[in-house]
């Protein structure tokens, strides 16, 4: 009888009885380095004493599936992200799975149902606030978590992929003083995404370094999708004293100001020069091509997917956060100022 009793231990046992969390639990038993000596101890002398029994990576059921999951699918950048996830997991005979969790209950507990059933190598959320309930859920089916753009530090502590977006706003800012722009207004992404709030930063440093002071009259709220940046650019250009340059801090946004510009009877970049963030393919084509500010959309979905799978195979992840460069790209938006 105990033989079998101690057979049936599970992580979440072995964490209680250690006074720790269950992902220390995990972490310790996949060989994971971010782990205190003494806690690293007192757990394998549990795990040891009550003959929990480590399954090794080749023992792991495999789905052939890895879940990619985004607060909405209307925007073109989820599409590179989609395409980065399926180039790795195509390569390696995985199929993905994509899906679209609003912030209802309903739709993420309608989702962790599918993903119960179907079983799945690991999830990949973008830019989704990962609630406790779910975080709990996906602990105890032991199911691994890689989150891009994640809203805040992830309590489950989860490895993140994110890109320099401070480094991109601050250089996007930069190039506009450097063009002559004194006057440069800002329309922000949604606050609670620490990519909004990195790409602010970048752009007040940069104001800073210059000695121009920073006015709140030039900060425009938004979302990232079009109708905000023509609100945005709409009042800023309202203005009595109107920028001679508008950072968008996406490029949906950003195109949302050059209809803005175009009802006002103005011209890019004559009256006003324009720069957005992200790259999406279509800006190439817009009239006239924008300026941009490159963040590797697909390279980051590749990253994550090797994030997952790696987690998957019980393999070590080197650091819990991740960054790929940004950079800017110059084209035709932008000019000196007047």
């Amino acid at each position: 009888m105990a033989a079998r009793e101690t057979r049936k231990v599970t992580i979440s046992v072995i964490a209680d009885l250690a006074g720790v969390s269950v992902p220390t639990v995990s972490r310790v038993i996949n060989g994971r380095s971010d782990v205190a000596p003494q806690t690293r101890q007192r757990v394998e002398e549990l795990l040891t004493r009550h003959g929990y029994r480590r399954r090794p990576p080749s023992m792991r059921a495999s789905s052939g599936l890895v879940d990619l999951v985004f607060n909405d699918l209307d925007s073109p950048w989820a599409v590179e992200i989609i395409r980065g996830v399926e180039d790795v997991a195509h390569a390696v005979g995985v199929g993905t799975v994509v899906s679209a969790i609003h912030r209802q209950n309903t739709s993420a507990e309608q989702w962790l149902d599918g993903m119960r059933r179907r079983g799945t190598e690991g999830v990949i959320f973008v830019t989704s606030m990962v609630e406790p309930p779910l975080q709990a859920e996906l602990r105890r089916l032991d199911v691994p978590v890689v989150i891009v753009d994640a809203d805040g530090l992830p309590a489950q502590e989860a490895p993140t992929i994110g890109a320099t977006n401070w480094a991109g706003g601050l250089r996007a800012t930069e190039y506009l003083i450097g063009l002559g722009h004194r006057r440069i207004g800002f329309i922000a992404g949604p606050p609670q995404l620490m990519c909004s709030r990195a790409r602010m930063d970048g752009y007040r440093a940069a104001l800073e370094s210059a000695g121009i002071a920073f006015a709140e009259e030039l900060i425009c709220p938004g979302d990232f999708y079009h109708e905000t940046g023509f609100s945005g650019g709409t009042r800023l250009l309202g203005l009595a004293e109107p920028p001679t340059a508008i950072f968008a801090s996406s490029d949906q946004m950003a195109l949302g100001v050059y209809e803005a510009v175009r009802q006002r009877g103005l011209r890019i970049p004559d009256d006003i020069s324009v720069v957005g963030f992200d790259d999406l393919p279509e800006v190439r084509w817009c009239s006239p091509p924008l300026t941009t500010v490159r963040q590797p959309l697909a390279e980051m979905g590749m990253l994550a997917a090797r994030t997952v799978l790696r987690l998957a195979k019980g393999e070590k992840v080197e650091s819990p956060r991740l960054e790929l460069a940004t950079e800017l790209v110059i084209r035709d938006s932008a000019a000196p100022a007047a």
